[in-house]
């Protein structure tokens, strides 16, 4: 069964750095498009950052290029999201998404609140 389980999140001053986490079960995570999304309040959920399976290329948003960072450890089945200067924008829920054929999985979220 699969399985994504984020982990990471929290309150961080403005220009201060997170690392996210999301462990990956059921499936061996290298052969897959997987990535992050985040919803902050009344928004909808955008795409923030993914490998792609394709062509192994990742992805960032126009609004995280140069201060997101995506990784994966293939031993751990694991995929991180590294966010430096942070800003309050970035305060939302992120979630970790997986795209495995016609199916479509999502982890439970983990907060990121970052204050002014």
């Amino acid at each position: 069964q699969v399985q994504l389980v984020e982990s990471g999140g929290g309150l961080v001053q403005s220009g201060g750095s997170l690392r996210l986490s999301c462990a990956a079960s059921g499936f061996t995570l290298d052969y897959y498009t997987i990535g992050w999304f985040r919803q902050a309040p009344g928004k909808e959920r955008e795409g923030v950052s993914c490998f792609r399976s394709s062509d192994g290329s990742t992805y960032y948003a126009d609004s995280v290029k140069g201060r997101f960072t995506i990784s994966r450890d293939n031993a751990k089945n694991t995929v991180y999201l590294q966010m430096n200067s942070l800003k309050p924008e970035d305060t939302a829920v992120y979630y970790c998404k997986l795209d495995r054929g016609l199916n479509t999985y999502w982890g439970q979220g983990t907060q990121v609140t970052v204050s002014s």
